[in-house]
């Protein structure tokens, strides 16, 4: 089929992916309000260095040149940046926002919480809509990094009665700020109106598929009928 026909099709029915396109964008204009300037959004990252403290052993006694601590310290890093991210510690923090007078559901901290991890540093991110909030959020991770962190590991790295080996070090951060609009949000309205346009376009085809009547002389060859004549538009 050649592409002339293909736009022909289009061109019959042009009004259709047009109106739908202008549908979605009223209703984008409605329901976005790009005119307006979207609220603050505020990040702050904290990184950690992350390791197993090295048992204590007599100095008669070879420890393969703390081998064992480093390789542990390695497993152990991508063990946390999962369960920083996770619901138990989220409501950790929310215990110490607690404490401070700020009520933050477990949700809501773990719904704005990211982690990143490279050898035994880890990297936390927040985004908040407030500066002062997400401040205190971030003094609430520190708080449950220095003081809970042992009991994610409960069971799991005790010696004993001891308590749980590990060591976490800040070493950058906490460093808040603003935070410029999204890539998804800058992209919304164009998407929704090249996905308007595509499914109008998709229409017509669709469309025509369906259409019975007879227009020129190619459908009714396709019939299998004899063209006699034929009167041109002009």
């Amino acid at each position: 089929m050649e592409l002339r026909h293909y736009w022909n099709i289009i061109l019959r029915r042009w009004w259709l992916p047009l109106a739908l396109v202008a549908l979605v964008a009223l209703f984008s204009l409605v329901t976005l309000r790009p005119w307006q300037a979207p609220p603050p959004i505020y990040t702050a990252s904290m990184r950690y260095n992350v390791g197993l403290q090295p048992e204590p052993r007599p100095a008669s006694v070879y420890t393969y040149d703390r081998y064992y601590t480093w390789l542990g310290s390695e497993y152990l890093i991508d063990d946390l940046s999962e369960i920083v991210k996770g619901s138990a510690f989220a409501a950790a923090v929310s215990r110490h926002l607690a404490d401070s007078g700020l009520a933050l559901s477990p949700g809501a901290i773990q719904g704005s919480t990211q982690t990143g991890k490279l050898h035994r540093i880890l990297t936390l991110s927040v985004s908040r809509g407030h500066a002062g909030e997400l401040n205190q959020i971030m003094v609430a991770i520190s708080q449950t990094m220095q003081a809970d962190l042992g009991a994610f590991y409960a069971g799991l790295l005790n010696r004993d009665a001891e308590p749980v080996p590990i060591a976490a070090i800040l070493i950058d951060g906490p460093q808040v700020s603003a935070a410029g609009p999204g890539l998804r949000a800058q992209l919304e309205l164009p998407l929704r109106l090249a996905l308007a346009l595509l499914v109008g376009l998709a229409l017509c085809f669709f469309l025509d598929y369906l259409d019975t009547c007879v227009r020129d002389r190619a459908d009714l060859e396709a019939l299998g009928l004899a063209v006699l004549a034929e009167i041109p538009r002009r």
